[in-house]
C-alpha cells in the first residue's frame, strides 16, 4: 500500500495543487498587481504606483472602519467565547434534555447572515421604537451593540460544540484524580479543564477573530454602515469603495484596501495562533 502511494502520489496531489494555484494563488497575485493600478477592467489597467495605498491609509472612512472593526472584533470574541464556554460547561453535566439544548443553541448558525441581519434589524427597530429611542441607522452606538448581539447569537452555538468536544476529550482519569486529591470544582476548572481545553480555545478564538474582521453580510443587512459610515466595517467599506463608486481610480483604491485587509487578517490570525498554541499542553 505504501509503495502504491509513493508511486501514484502525483495523481492525488497535482489536481488539488492545480486547483489551489488557479483558484487562489493566481487571483491573489493578479489582485496584488491591480492594487498598484488604475483600472475599470482587468485587461485595461494602468500602473499607478503607491497612490492607491496612500489614499487607503489616509482616507478617514477607511481608518474609522478599521478601528470600529477592531473594537467590534475584540468585544464579540470575548463575549462569544465566554458564553460558549459557559454553556458548554453546563451542557456537559448530567442533566436532562442536553441534546435538545445543544440543537437549539446551534440552530442560529444555520441561518444565512443576510437573513439574520434583516430579521434582527426589524426586531431592534421595533424595540427601540417602543422605548422612544433612535433607530439603528440613526445612532451609531445602538448599531454597534446590535452587531455584537447579532454576532453572538449566531456564533455562540457553533463555538459551544467545539468546546463540548474539547471537554469530552479530557481523560476522565485527570478529573477523578483531582477530586480524590480534594480539589474543588473551581480548582478543577482552572487547573485541569482549561489547560486541556487550550486546543479548543485556540480554534474558537481563531474563528471568532477572523469572523469578526471579515464580517460583511450582517453589517450590510443590519446597519448598512449608517449613520454616515459610522457603523461601516472593513469588508463593507471595501465593497462600497470598489462597487459603490464610479471611476477607474476607485477600483484601484478598493483593490489596495482589499490587499491591506488580507495582510491584516493574516498577521492577526498568525499572532493569535502562535500565542494560544504556546499554552497548549500535551495529554
Amino acid at each position: 500500500m505504501e509503495k502504491a502511494l509513493k508511486k501514484y502520489w502525483p495523481f492525488f496531489v497535482l489536481p488539488t495543487f492545480a486547483a489551489f494555484v488557479i483558484g487562489f494563488i493566481w487571483p491573489f497575485l493578479q489582485g496584488l498587481y491591480l492594487s498598484f493600478c488604475k483600472f475599470i477592467t482587468i485587461d485595461r489597467a494602468t500602473f499607478n504606483g503607491l497612490k492607491n495605498y496612500i489614499f487607503a491609509l489616509t482616507e478617514p472612512d477607511f481608518l474609522h472602519a478599521f478601528w470600529f472593526t477592531a473594537l467590534f472584533t475584540v468585544v464579540s470574541t470575548i463575549c462569544i467565547n465566554l458564553a460558549a464556554l459557559a454553556i458548554a460547561l453546563a451542557l456537559t453535566r448530567e442533566i436532562k434534555g442536553t441534546n435538545i439544548f445543544r440543537s437549539v443553541f446551534f440552530m442560529p448558525n444555520l441561518i444565512g447572515g443576510i437573513v439574520l441581519g434583516y430579521i434582527w434589524q426589524i426586531l431592534f427597530n421595533c424595540v427601540l421604537t417602543l422605548l422612544g429611542k433612535p433607530l439603528l441607522s440613526l445612532h451609531a452606538p445602538y448599531g454597534f451593540v446590535g452587531l455584537v448581539i447579532l454576532m453572538c447569537w449566531q456564533q455562540i452555538g457553533y463555538m459551544m460544540i467545539i468546546y463540548i468536544a474539547g471537554l469530552q476529550s479530557i481523560p476522565g482519569d485527570y478529573l477523578e484524580a483531582a477530586r480524590i486529591d480534594g480539589a474543588t470544582e473551581r480548582q478543577i476548572l482552572w487547573k485541569v479543564k482549561l489547560p486541556n481545553l487550550m486546543p479548543s480555545i485556540t480554534i474558537c478564538t481563531f474563528l471568532s477573530l477572523t469572523n469578526g474582521f471579515k464580517l460583511f453580510d450582517q453589517n450590510l443587512a443590519l446597519t448598512g454602515g449608517d449613520p454616515a459610515h459610522k457603523t461601516e466595517m472593513l469588508a463593507l467599506n471595501i465593497y462600497q469603495t470598489f462597487y459603490g463608486r464610479a471611476g477607474a481610480q476607485w477600483k484601484g483604491y478598493g483593490q489596495a484596501k482589499a490587499v491591506l485587509f488580507c495582510i491584516l487578517v493574516l498577521v492577526i490570525s498568525f499572532c493569535q495562533l502562535r500565542a494560544t498554541r504556546s499554552k497548549e499542553v500535551q495529554q
